[in-house]
């Protein structure tokens, strides 16, 4: 489980990408940046008042802390250019130039108008702020990625089930934001989810779209949404191995998959878990995560233009390290995309 962490680790270490911290003063923030500075995992810009972070800093003994890039949101030398962008962006809103000025001094808008700019690569927020606090501002600037309308988050499941995924690396989407997708929707998700299984866990996507029905067992209106969204996926990234509608036991193990969908070349190999519906996904990698006790690194953050990620307010210091570390791989993968 720890050889996928390092891995992440040390691919955003060969090539480090600028990741803005926007909760700057905020103390499991502060500490996981102080050790990803001190590991050279990524450059970091944090966000705050500079004479509160270096007092925090110095409290918590973070000495590599000054290697950060720190920025007062009450005070920089590009506030008028950044209050200008947005009010260029936001102006079919009818967004005044005084609002937008306004909206800087917020560190969620100005990490992402930083990013907008080019000054910056991703961002990671959320250990003091909502869901709806980080994507605001993300979904208002950055946008969604060319082709896609709707956000998800993908769930890294590191299982003590070695026969199933990669060595028991398995990826789940989406269990954070669209509660209830349509199939064009559904779709979306299987290719942002098989996106991020490539840029972060170093997988070779095979996605089963998971259903209570497999091939037509079962007759209901939303094992059609998934048969639907199968086509559309298909048509919206024909390079990406995609099968379903699957029932969870179909796409995992070679014998009923062989059994259940003969000719499927996904069938009992499937390494990333479509569900249907958020409530799904939710539930599905919770009872994974308990009962199986099995690590579940996330919610990733995908279909933004750029990676925005959004931590549990209940976070530790580690699941800030690696959260940077995941958005970096991310980051990389953006720009290769492009």
């Amino acid at each position: 489980m720890q050889s996928l962490i390092n891995e992440i680790v040390e691919r955003a270490k060969a090539n480090r990408q600028r990741i803005v911290l926007p909760e700057g003063t905020e103390e499991r923030t502060l500490k996981a940046a102080n050790q990803i500075l001190t590991d050279g995992v990524a450059d970091l810009i944090l966000l705050g008042n500079p004479a509160e972070i270096e007092a925090c800093a110095k409290e918590w003994g973070l000495g590599n802390i000054g290697k950060a890039t720190i920025i007062d949101p009450q005070n920089h030398p590009k506030m008028e250019e950044y209050a200008q962008l947005l009010c260029e962006l936001r102006k079919k809103k009818g967004m005044t130039i005084e609002e937008a000025r306004k909206l800087v001094l917020d560190p969620l808008y100005l990490g992402c108008l930083i990013i907008k700019n080019g000054d910056a690569d991703g961002q990671l927020a959320g250990a003091r702020n909502t869901t709806g606090d980080v994507l605001r501002p993300a979904l208002q600037i950055i946008k969604t990625a060319p082709g896609i309308t709707c956000v998800s988050g993908a769930m890294l499941l590191l299982t003590h089930a070695p026969e199933y995924g990669k060595n028991g690396i398995l990826v789940m989407g989406d269990v954070a934001v669209t509660p209830v997708p349509d199939a064009a929707q559904l779709a979306q998700i299987a290719v942002c989810t098989a996106r991020t299984a490539s840029a972060v866990a170093g997988l070779d996507p095979k996605v089963a779209l998971l259903s209570f029905s497999t091939k037509g067992s079962a007759k209901h209106e939303v094992v059609d949404k998934v048969v639907e969204a199968l086509k559309i996926a298909k048509e919206m990234a024909p390079d990406i191995a995609i099968d379903g509608e699957l029932q969870a036991d179909a796409a995992l193990v070679p014998k009923v998959g062989a059994s259940k969908a003969p000719g499927s070349s996904i069938a009992g190999h499937a390494n990333v878990l479509v569900v249907p519906s958020l409530e799904v996904g939710n539930i599905s990698y919770k009872l994974v995560q308990r009962l199986g006790h099995a690590d579940a690194v996330g919610p990733i953050l995908q279909g933004i233009a750029r990676p925005v990620n959004d931590l549990s307010r209940g976070c530790s210091i580690e699941d800030v390290y690696r959260m940077i570390a995941i958005t970096a791989n991310q980051a990389i993968a953006a720009k290769e995309q492009k």
